[in-house]
């Protein structure tokens, strides 16, 4: 087999530096380029099957990935898919760290190895595309780089990448290209099972130990993925569409997002892994330390239980005296914002499908946004931006730059966005004015994220998409990209039919959470403001509401509740006044898709930890080892666990707060109710 290095390639990439290495453990044999992990247990291997690329991926010597196919269709100009020989090969590797500026770590790790597989057309040389793998201890990452002569257009139809695993492995997803964008109950099946679903999609081999994620890094002008399973026991990349049927328009060389495969000897591997964060470009924005964590309080809850409204009448949510009420509250509990609701024009009447007459400077009458951001200022909080658009792209980028420069001129440096339109449905209007109908993950959607980042960013504002493209590690190249929804919320407990089930956060911790932080609000303390016979209600215990603040990672949370349901249950309220949202190092010590996560937290330029431990609707007792304190160091722990008699359904309300003296060689155990949790805060007493 020929070899070159493809140096020519590398100068259209975007930067970054690899070191290039002799010792790095890879080999190319038997006509196959294989790339092998720092520490040599996972390793891929790239080959050419009678003219089709393939690809498969090992862990300690057995397929994790079965050979699996790779290729790009276009709508001319030949597809990249068949006929293809490798024709050279070059390596690298790397070793370094790095700081976030805000994250669940201060301090990133990258360590991997590097292949770079040049496919040709074994008769038009010209053709073709190259392979850039990435593998790491914990995982790997690969993406198509495609020169393109002469700066052509190309048409995307399809993406012929697959993922083949044993039929019989397990599985955690939600179903993908149905009306409700990413807002599903997790399913488990047999990955025979499977439908279309969305990624992250989290699986564990039949051995009962080895479990795989499947996701994407670095979704930049392309399509986003689904995973589609055509042939059984093979999952197959599919592109959403645009409204032409043509998935990714791209002119001259392109390159595509990683497609990201996680490898762990069990369920909590997948959790303590920086893979996705990695695979991102470095910060674009420069200087963001006007980026800030944080906790907040909204007026918000109120309108998904019906006791407010989003639009003006009257119980409206967002008028003058309410907005004053909750900034008064924050201030007073030490939280450094209040999101407001239903602020605007647009929300009266349809709203969902009245998207093009939200105006996003104008507010209702009753709201006056000078005064109440001037109450802010002097109580020393802020307001907390909303933008929600009903899916009309282009009503929202007319108005944005004013929209961000008021914000700014008002001293709000966070905005929560929203995209709430059926998936497909979102709108944009083409050169001629005509309606076009856009995926949440299609190329126009991904893009429109990204101007709203940049547009955001020079107006030195925080981005909170909710009905999001969902999250693929952008949040390393655009800080201000702070937080998402992207998931079933704690709204799905006001008004879901059914609302989310006991097992839904150790379903999160385990699928949807490895993409990045989600804004999922949680804090209620009314778990049955409908009555406990209700349909509609929180299926948790109050502990459990308190441990979300650690299981569930995302740098600004939400105070969700009623500040008027805080009054009455001070004493756990403390726990969500002492948690903080930004940490120096995060670990998830122990757990089972679906069933249980125990999480802990150091507090960022601190020496206090954090750990919340929630189950599913099965109680359960947890020894939980401290040795993840500091060794030498005493510690207070506030606990906070499910009372007496504590049940999700039959009495979800009691708290159990203690307090002891421990050391990083203690052992706690934990009793967690059905549905429950338990929420500790570990203050350091030495030094």
């Amino acid at each position: 087999m020929q070899k070159f290095a493809a140096g020519a390639w590398s100068a259209v990439l975007p930067a970054v530096v690899l070191c290039a290495s002799l010792n790095a453990p890879v080999l190319a044999q038997d006509d196959r380029s294989v790339i092998a992990s720092p520490d040599g247990r996972l390793s891929a291997e790239f080959w050419s099957e009678n003219g089709l690329p393939r690809y498969r991926v090992l862990y300690d010597g057995e397929d994790v990935i079965s050979a699996s196919s790779l290729g790009l269709r276009f709508v001319v100009a030949g597809s990249l898919d068949r006929d293809l020989e490798i024709v050279g090969e070059s390596r690298a590797s790397q070793d370094l760290t790095w700081e976030l500026p805000w994250g669940e770590r201060r301090v990133v790790r990258d360590h991997h190895n590097e292949l770079l597989v040049s496919y040709r057309h074994e008769e038009e040389a010209e053709r073709g595309f190259d392979i850039r793998v990435r593998v790491f201890d914990e995982g790997l990452g690969f993406r198509y780089e495609v020169p393109v002569p002469g700066g052509e257009h190309r048409a995307i139809v399809d993406e012929v990448t697959s993922f083949a695993m044993p039929q019989q492995a397990t599985t955690w997803w939600t179903q993908a290209a149905d009306y409700n964008r990413y807002e599903y109950i997790t399913r488990t099946t047999p990955l025979i099972d499977v439908e279309t679903a969305h990624t992250p999609f989290t699986a564990r081999l039949p051995d009962g130990g080895v479990h795989v994620a499947i996701h994407e890094a670095a979704l930049v002008d392309y399509s986003g993925m689904r995973l589609d399973q055509q042939r059984e026991g093979v999952l197959t990349a599919e592109l959403a569409p645009g409204p032409d049927g043509v998935a990714v328009h791209k002119d001259g060389d392109f390159i595509t997002p990683w497609r990201t495969i996680q490898v762990a000897e069990d369920a909590v591997g997948l959790i303590n892994s920086d893979l996705i964060l990695n695979l991102n470009e470095p910060n674009v924005l420069g200087d963001v330390s006007w980026v800030e964590p944080g906790k907040y309080v909204g007026i918000w809850w109120g309108m998904h239980i019906g006791t407010m409204s989003w639009g003006s009448g009257p119980i409206h949510g967002a008028t003058t005296e309410n907005a004053i009420e909750y900034l008064d509250f924050a201030a007073d509990n030490g939280f450094s914002g209040v999101l407001v609701e239903g602020w605007n024009i647009g929300w009266d009447g349809d709203w969902f499908s009245n998207g093009a007459l939200f105006s996003f400077t104008q507010p209702y009458p009753d709201f006056d946004i000078e005064a109440v951001t001037d109450h802010a200022r002097e109580r020393g909080v802020r307001l907390i931006g909303h933008h929600e658009t009903s899916g009309h792209l282009t009503n929202y980028e007319n108005q944005m730059e004013d929209a961000f420069a008021l914000y700014e001129r008002l001293g709000v440096t966070q905005v929560k966005t929203g995209y709430v339109a059926d998936a497909g449905d979102l709108i944009r209007l083409d050169e001629q004015g005509e309606e076009r109908r856009e995926w949440h993950y299609g190329q126009y959607a991904v893009n429109h994220h990204i101007r709203v980042l940049e547009t955001a960013a020079r107006h030195h504002i925080s981005i909170n998409a909710h009905e999001p493209v969902k999250d693929t590690g952008l949040r390393r190249t655009y800080p201000n990209w702070i937080s998402r929804e992207g998931a079933r919320g704690q709204e799905f407990n006001a008004w879901g039919v059914p609302p989310n089930p006991p097992e839904h956060i150790s379903m999160l911790a385990f699928t949807r959470m490895l993409a990045g932080p989600m804004d999922f609000t949680p804090g209620i303390f009314n778990l049955t403001f409908s009555g406990p016979d209700s349909p509609n209600r929180v299926q948790t215990t109050l502990a459990k509401q308190l441990a979300l603040y650690v299981v569930i990672y995302s740098p600004i949370q939400m105070a969700a509740d009623l500040p008027e349901n805080y009054a009455i249950n001070p004493d756990a309220f403390q726990f969500i006044r002492d948690v903080p949202t930004d940490w120096e190092n995060s670990v998830a010590l122990q757990g089972e898709v679906g069933d249980f996560v125990v999480t802990a937290r150091q507090e960022r330029g601190g020496t206090d930890w954090f750990l919340g431990a929630v189950t599913d609707e099965e109680a359960r007792t947890l020894s939980v080892p401290l040795d993840f304190l500091e060794s030498g160091r005493r510690y207070r722990a506030d606990i906070y666990s499910d009372g007496e008699g504590a049940h999700w359904h039959d009495d979800p309300y009691p708290v159990s707060i203690e307090h002891r003296e421990v050391n990083a060689q203690d052992v706690l155990e934990l009793d967690l109710a059905a549905g429950g949790g338990t929420a500790i805060r570990f203050a350091a007493l030495d030094g």
